[in-house]
């Protein structure tokens, strides 16, 4: 399991006290919600708030507190099949699709499951020695990560929420600030030939992202910065959304389907377009990176632009060397926002939006899933999924890297999904 020979080194106190600003962050991030919006499914994809805090809760149980805390004694034994994501090795649980009708336990009750499992784990790493951190160190790690993934998710699924209810409620709100024009978009060319992408060296991975190996190149250009909401614009008053050529064949079965005329979350209101965002619902800003997009629809723009999407090769390549930071979560604002261009090379590759690549979600060469339940958290889902590239506005800081493969259905819209475009050179 190559994640585990590269975590089982880091110092104790280290992880001791990531553990704690982690769990202390989801609390923080749901603050402001109450306990009615936390209980409510909006759709099959999502899941309600009360059931992310729980399930994550039931992942350090699971994993570490059953098997490594002498005497542990779970806050209560039906809450393994109530919080049980897709470990087929754990047991039955219950249906996602009906997640959103379990009223009970109750919000308080979540919360208490919660302070229950964080003391244990405290006490856990209190007490051990050389030998255990050794194997806990790399099971700490996967749940810290796991754990700021669905901390993405609680506020992909509270917008989806949100946008649901005809009062269209604020998150957070809105941050002022924002720059109005975007920069112009270069072209920042790259070499072809043969480059290593895929993680290797120190520090956490998941086990996707490895092994390193390499790939062949053509030369390529990488566009500076995303596509901005003005640049869609342009896109849907030329029918976009009315034209099959620009579609692949699911793309266009799936647009006249669902009566996609638009990103998801946008309204034309008073003669002007409008986004559901986590401030509530706000005018569109033309220079800001467009989100809310599916695969389908990125391949179709890139399309009409003359243009396609990167492969996820070419995104590593291009990223490889740049501090992984930009606009996430840490910064509040929770929506994309104008990119700031230095000048060289491309800017805005971390945060704002997540970018689609043209590449299909599977194994690198080599690759191997770990044994055991946890090697049910990536490898089970290469089939069907589509890579996507960079964290965005709700990742958390620190969460991301170059070679981090985020992967969705191409169908998908909720995330904050984005695209840059790529050219052969």
């Amino acid at each position: 399991m190559q994640q585990q020979a590269q975590v089982a080194c880091a110092e104790p106190a280290v992880l001791a006290r990531r553990f704690l600003e982690v769990r202390g962050r989801s609390e923080e991030l749901v603050s402001t919600l109450a306990p009615e919006d936390m209980v409510v499914q909006s759709m099959p994809d999502c899941s309600p708030t009360k059931w992310h805090l729980a399930h994550v809760s039931w992942f350090f149980e699971t994993f570490i507190l059953k098997r490594h805390l002498r005497g542990y004694d779970p806050a209560d034994p039906r809450f393994a099949y109530l919080f049980n994501s897709y470990y087929e090795a754990e047991g039955a649980r219950h249906p996602r699709l009906q997640r959103g009708l379990a009223t009970r336990p109750t919000v308080a009750e979540v919360m208490d499951y919660r302070r229950q499992v964080t003391q244990a784990m405290v006490r856990l790493m209190d007490e051990a020695g050389e030998d255990l951190w050794a194997e806990l160190a790399p099971l700490l790690e996967i749940g810290l990560a796991h754990e700021e993934q669905h901390q993405e998710l609680i506020l992909m699924d509270i917008l989806h929420l949100f946008s649901c209810n005809p009062l269209e409620p604020a998150f957070r709100p809105l941050m002022a600030g924002e720059a109005r024009n975007a920069p112009a978009l270069r072209w920042v060319p790259f070499e072809g030939g043969i480059h290593a992408i895929g993680h290797e060296g120190p520090g956490f991975s998941y086990d996707n992202e490895g092994p390193r190996h390499e790939v062949l190149l053509r030369p390529f250009e990488l566009a500076s910065r995303a596509v901005t909401n003005g640049e869609w614009l342009a896109f849907m008053e030329d029918g976009g959304y009315r034209r099959p050529e620009l579609f692949l064949a699911d793309g266009w079965a799936t647009v006249q389907a669902q009566a996609w005329q638009a990103p998801l979350y946008w309204e034309r209101r008073d003669g002007q377009w409008t986004a559901m965002t986590l401030a509530g619902r706000q005018p569109v800003i033309e220079a800001a990176p467009v989100c809310h997009v599916s695969f389908y629809e990125a391949e179709a723009f890139a399309r009409w632009s003359g243009a396609r999407l990167p492969t996820e090769a070419e995104w590593e390549v291009a990223a490889a060397g740049h501090v992984p930071e930009g606009n996430m979560a840490g910064s509040g604002h929770f929506r994309p926002r104008v990119a700031q261009d230095p000048g060289e090379g491309p800017c805005q590759l971390f945060g704002d939006v997540w970018e689609w690549t043209a590449s299909p979600y599977g194994p690198y060469p080599g690759y191997r899933p770990p044994e055991g339940a946890i090697g049910e958290y990536n490898g089970k889902f290469m089939c069907n999924q589509m890579v996507l590239r960079g964290g965005c506005c709700a990742t958390p800081e620190g969460h991301v890297r170059a070679t981090y493969r985020n992967f969705f259905y191409p169908h998908q819209r909720w995330a904050f999904a984005g695209l840059r475009l790529a050219r052969d050179a």
